[in-house]
């Protein structure tokens, strides 16, 4: 695995390329925006799928990034559609934290129809406690990330309950244009009827807006309390 020169800020854990544009693309450009170092590590390639190739789907993924400006991409190559939290993953997985060592974590929620999503979550959190072991034969050194914030795809049609919605009202196009990219996915072989995946998307995100009195919103769970410091930088 390549690694920055840098340690990362923030780092999303996604099963598969285009889970990271979809669920938290907006909320990727708001932080780069900032000035954030920002990566996406995919923890398998995404095929097969009806109209994809792993060729094809690396070329998109590579669009998206650019449309992201992400500081690091990388993935671990586990086996799509047979993704489980084995032991053996969950070591790889915790020495990529080592090496990119992010302040914060972005994984999928806990619960959701895909069964890789499901194993992801679990894999995410064991890798983080993993991580910062000592005396293990994990590569790097030991690391604890901060903070680990979930996001919803688009699978399982519940009503979450976030902890938190952000603001992405200026990057819902920027955010759209990522999700374009993987044509194979998003474009080829689906209805153009209204509405479409794309639609649902951006649709999603009108919501979530909507939920804090903007125009666009991201939300997120997590496990643990969140604290401020500042009643100025709520919305």
């Amino acid at each position: 695995m390549n690694v920055p020169d840098q340690p990362l800020d923030l780092l999303v854990v996604a099963p598969h390329p285009d889970d990271a544009e979809i669920s938290v693309g907006g909320t990727i450009l708001h932080c780069r925006d900032q000035g954030m170092r920002v990566g996406v590590l995919e923890l398998t390639d995404g095929e097969p799928t009806p109209r994809g190739t792993p060729e094809r789907r690396a070329q998109e993924t590579a669009a998206a990034t650019k449309v992201l400006d992400l500081t690091w991409r990388g993935n671990l190559q586990l086996p799509n559609r047979r993704l489980e939290h084995t032991l053996d993953a969950r070591h790889r997985l915790a020495g990529a934290f080592r090496l990119l060592r992010p302040q914060i974590i972005l994984a999928p929620y806990w619960e959701d129809v895909h069964p890789d999503h499901v194993a992801a979550s679990a894999m995410v959190d064991a890798a983080r406690f993993w991580s910062k072991l000592s005396r293990s034969d994990i590569p790097g050194e030991p690391f604890w990330p901060e903070k680990v914030y979930y996001f919803w795809s688009i699978h399982l049609r519940i009503h979450p309950k976030p902890s938190f919605v952000r603001d992405i009202s200026a990057f819902i196009d920027r955010k759209m244009d990522a999700v374009r990219c993987y044509e194979s996915q998003m474009i080829e072989g689906r209805s153009t009827d209204h509405p479409t995946v794309l639609d649902d998307i951006r649709d999603r995100a009108r919501y979530w807006g909507w939920t804090i009195g903007r125009p666009f919103g991201e939300p997120f769970a997590s496990r643990e309390d969140i604290g401020i410091t500042d009643f100025r930088h709520l919305v």
